[in-house]
């Protein structure tokens, strides 16, 4: 870009007290080296471990952190709606509070922000998971593009960098993990431009995964067919009104 943006970065954190420091001062060291105008969002999702203490403590030491508390867990996809639209700035940057990608490689999204470009996306240049996880997360990827005809590479890759404009035309809905199914899809049949950089992912050094286990990979799959069903079934209705009320006019 011609200009400097102001970016908003932000981290969901559920339970993150051994990495949302961390990713606090290596984002904001790196942005205020890139930009002049920034702010620094955490989202702590009703975190029970020492999370909330922790941020408590950063926002003395950095001005430019804000932190957004919900009481109760709201899921992930609530606590990225209460990033999202809670989000100041031109720029919307985002990735995990868990320290499995490096914050510092926002440079590489900014980079490619040219105009013209509404989302960059980063993908896994390889995943730092157990095997079932990788295993899982191949498969997973693959069921939503072909279910959900999405086009980008790397749905599962929560580091991303978009316009905050995006936000003024699609609303979210989700709650669980699904909204990133939801949020690349919207993004993409609204013709919204995406352009795509590989960045590094790293083993979980503190707590564990929300997703990987029995129970919420049920309910995740149920959560996908409503979503399945919202966008994908009332598209194809709404292809076929647009269809006979130009066939009628003709």
């Amino acid at each position: 870009m011609d200009r400097k943006p102001s970016v908003t970065a932000f981290f969901p954190a559920y339970n993150d007290a051994g990495t949302i420091a961390s990713m606090v001062v290596s984002v904001h060291a790196t942005l205020e080296r890139l930009v002049d105008d920034f702010e620094v969002l955490v989202v702590n999702d009703g975190s029970r471990d020492h999370t909330r203490e922790i941020l408590a403590a950063l926002e003395k030491a950095f001005p430019r952190l804000r932190v957004i508390d919900h009481e109760k867990n709201q899921g992930y996809g609530g606590a990225l709606r209460s990033g999202f639209y809670g989000a100041r700035k031109e720029l919307v940057f985002y990735t995990d509070g868990d320290a499995q990608y490096d914050p510092r490689e926002v440079q590489a999204l900014l980079a490619r922000m040219q105009d013209g470009v509404d989302m960059v996306n980063g993908w896994k240049i390889s995943r730092s998971d157990p095997l079932h996880r990788i295993i899982i997360g191949k498969t997973y990827c693959r069921l939503m593009k072909l279910f959900f005809a999405i086009k980008l590479k790397d749905i599962d890759c929560d580091f991303r960098l978009m316009r905050r404009k995006i936000f003024e035309q699609i609303k979210l809905d989700s709650s669980s993990g699904t909204i990133c199914v939801e949020l690349v899809k919207k993004i993409e049949r609204a013709g919204f431009r995406i352009e795509e950089v590989p960045v590094h992912h790293y083993f979980r050094a503190y707590g564990r995964s929300q997703f990987f286990n029995f129970r919420r990979l049920f309910r995740t799959g149920i959560d996908l067919f409503r979503l399945w069903k919202r966008l994908m079934i009332s598209e194809r209705r709404a292809t076929r009104r647009e269809a006979s009320t130009v066939h009628a006019q003709d």
